[in-house]
């Protein structure tokens, strides 16, 4: 089931608060507890809060502070974004909803207004978002003004774009003529066909209608009288320029009075009309060129028992009558009658049953990297592990642990000398505050004794006698490794400037493997575009059998599963099913027996090619009664040339995030890095070598 919904629109004044307030009645009539986000807000003044927050929060009386409804302004975005930090924009959505998930049964999300000219980044930003939180779109439009054909164009198109990326619940079109309605929803129906309901709203004219609060906001208004009913909403207006006896003909129901300060004739006589019962009521008046009448004539309405709103604007007649014609209405928080008006036309024209029914059965199958990495955060922080990173001299090391320290989820300790360290900081810039890292010397270290005494202890049966033992230990791998095995940290991170081999032989010789572990093996979890697979073995087994091939399938399937990623394993090779011969794809072969013989209810499939495990039309033709053809998750590469070079070309070629290689079956967690590594990358191994300690 979803917890979430994301509402989009396509462009300005569609009507989205519509679909919003109607949306949370819904969700309300199903379930207690619903939050509110808007992932990016337009620019306020005075610290006034959002709108559509304000007006949501108050009317359904939702207990959420206000700074949590949203994430940032329009103008940080922007900032942000020109600052190369589009990244940092989505970790800190992603962030700020999970949180509001963790509290609420399901979250209504309202995306951006398409307020300002750049609505190609404003399309693709909710596209973006909507996509790393998951959720499914509702997509709102309007057809005002515009013919059936343009508003079937504008639909499709939009449709297609988000389709491709994400999974389209509903598509609802506002403002339609009401002779439309009909054509339009089965010209629609007949142009996406795929079983996404479409909903089509017609124009209600109550609701494009100013009220006189608006009116005053936007003309700048002074409010004579009335001040508590300016939220008075007009059906028309007009002007009252002719004599008397004429003007009161035009009047008409809820009608605006504009007419010029100085027109006390028409002033009067329009405030008479309305307590007539001959005449039609009217919602307010509109006194024109900055003109107030004449004192008794203001004692003369002042005394009235009935009055109407009354407000002197600027600006000549003609002018203000234009201005007020401009007016879009918005829905706010003190105007009951639209927001009760919204959700009715809402509940008339929506199959709510049909769409809480689709919400609650709907699953999504996007995983982005960016999910990913939040929820490895998010698990490192639930038990906080200490990682020693020994290359503590290496400006991605420091670079690293200064992120790592700042976001508090591991505790490190950089093995160095503390001068040297300090020194590096001064001369790279790097703003780490030593204070609260560990920083060790193996020789200084009051464990340098203990630790050589145990490796003698560990190492004598292979003829290692103490001072070897001694020598050993001064080396940065030995000592991060001893530290692991003595308890004085978790994990161990490594490889920045040293060799695989220089990282794993310590571990090897006195970490060692699980119990029923014959191989270390290592993975990559490959952050592609909208999934996240694993890849193994790329990075320390050559040549592995069908047996340890079979092993290394195995514990890549688990690495998954305590990964949150469903595994599916791929045994690939170069061909699919039966159809090819040879040593190589018997090879595959066999260790796809052998690995189901040991977990038969493993989703496995082997051998197949790589087209045919991660594409599902491919996978559909070759294998056609496969579990995992097409939907792969784990994919193991017959042997280390194959696996290392296809990692490196799918992360050049694609822009793929590699995270890893972590090192799967040692009795602690130890993981080598790739020399050509970034900070970032050290980062993310950090976090998911917090992640396996948490298992020991």
């Amino acid at each position: 089931m979803s917890k979430g919904i994301y509402v989009a629109t396509l462009e300005p004044n569609s009507g989205k608060s519509i679909v919003v307030l109607g949306l949370m009645r819904m969700l309300l009539g199903k379930t207690a507890k619903v939050g509110y986000f808007r992932p990016i807000i337009e620019d306020t003044e005075n610290n006034e809060m959002d709108n559509h927050i304000n007006t949501v929060l108050s009317y359904f009386d939702i207990d959420i502070n206000y700074k949590k409804t949203y994430a940032f302004t329009r103008s940080e975005v922007l900032n942000l974004y020109n600052q190369g930090k589009s990244g940092n924009v989505i970790d800190e959505i992603i962030n700020k909803y999970k949180k509001l998930e963790k509290h609420f049964d399901f979250v209504l999300v309202e995306g951006t207004d398409f307020s300002h000219e750049n609505s190609s980044l404003e399309l693709d930003l909710n596209i973006l978002i909507s996509k790393n939180l998951g959720l499914p779109v509702i997509i709102v439009s309007q057809g005002d003004n515009k013919s059936l054909e343009e508003i079937v164009d504008s639909v499709q198109l939009a449709h297609d774009t988000y389709k491709e990326e994400v999974d389209v619940l509903s598509i609802m079109t506002n403002k339609i003529e009401a002779n439309l309605v009909t054509p339009l929803k089965s010209q629609l129906q007949a142009r996406i066909n795929n079983g996404t309901d479409i909903t089509v709203i017609p124009k209600i004219k109550s609701l494009a209608n100013p009220t006189i609060k608006e009116i005053v906001k936007t003309l700048n208004g002074d409010v004579l009288f009335g001040k508590d009913l300016i939220n008075t909403q007009s059906e028309n207006f007009s002007v009252g320029a002719m004599q008397l006896r004429n003007y009161l003909t035009h009047l008409k129901e809820n009608a605006l009075v504009i007419t010029p300060g100085d027109r006390a004739d028409v002033i009067l006589g329009a405030l008479q009309a309305n307590i007539s019962k001959n005449y039609p009521k009217i919602a307010g008046i509109v006194l024109t060129g900055g003109l107030i009448p004449e004192p008794p004539i203001l004692k003369l309405i002042e005394g009235l028992s009935s009055i109407v709103p009354i407000i002197s604007v600027k600006g000549g007649t003609f002018a203000v009558t234009n201005e007020i014609g401009k007016i879009k209405s918005r829905i706010y928080a003190e105007n009951i009658d639209k927001i009760q008006t919204s959700i009715s036309t809402f509940e008339k024209h929506v199959d709510t049953e049909k769409l809480a029914n689709d919400l609650i059965t709907f699953e999504s199958e996007i995983f982005t990297p960016r999910m990913f990495q939040y929820n490895l955060l998010q698990r490192a922080l639930k038990d906080k592990k200490h990682i020693v990173l020994p290359e503590g001299y290496d400006e991605r090391v420091l670079r690293a642990t200064t992120r790592l320290i700042d976001a508090q989820v591991v505790d490190i300790t950089l093995i160095g000398e503390e001068d040297k360290i300090k020194e590096r900081l001064t001369k790279l810039d790097i703003a780490l505050d030593i204070s609260k890292i560990n920083i060790v010397s193996p020789t200084k270290s009051p464990h340098f004794e203990d630790y050589a005494q145990t490796f003698y202890d560990l190492r004598k049966h292979k003829n290692v006698n103490l001072q070897m033992a001694k020598d050993m230990m001064t080396d940065v791998s030995y000592f991060g490794t001893m530290m692991i095995y003595k308890g004085h940290a978790d994990g161990m991170v490594s490889g920045a400037i040293h060799t695989t081999q220089h990282t794993l032989r310590p571990a090897l010789q006195f970490i060692k493997t699980k119990p029923g572990v014959n191989i270390v093996s290592s993975v990559f979890f490959m952050c592609l575009e909208d999934r996240v697979s694993i890849f193994g073995d790329c990075a320390i087994n050559p040549n592995p059998n069908a047996e340890e091939l079979a092993e290394i399938a195995i514990s890549s399937a688990q690495t998954a599963k305590d990964f949150g990623i469903e595994p599916k394993v791929a045994m690939l090779s170069y061909s699919s099913g039966a159809s090819g011969k040879g040593a190589d794809v018997d090879k595959v072969r066999t260790a796809t027996e052998i690995a189901k013989s040991k977990m038969p209810n493993l989703k496995i499939e082997g051998p197949i090619q790589y087209d045919a495990a991660v594409d599902l039309r491919i996978g559909k033709s070759k294998l056609p009664e496969s579990e995992v053809a097409g939907q792969a998750s784990v994919l193991i590469f017959p042997d280390l040339n194959t696996g290392n070079n296809t990692y490196k070309a799918v992360q050049r070629e694609t822009g793929a995030l590699a995270i890893g290689p972590m090192l799967q079956g040692l009795n602690k967690p130890v993981n080598d890095l790739s020399r050509g590594c970034t900070s970032d990358d050290i980062y993310s191994t950090v976090i998911i070598t917090a992640i396996q300690a948490q298992d020991f």
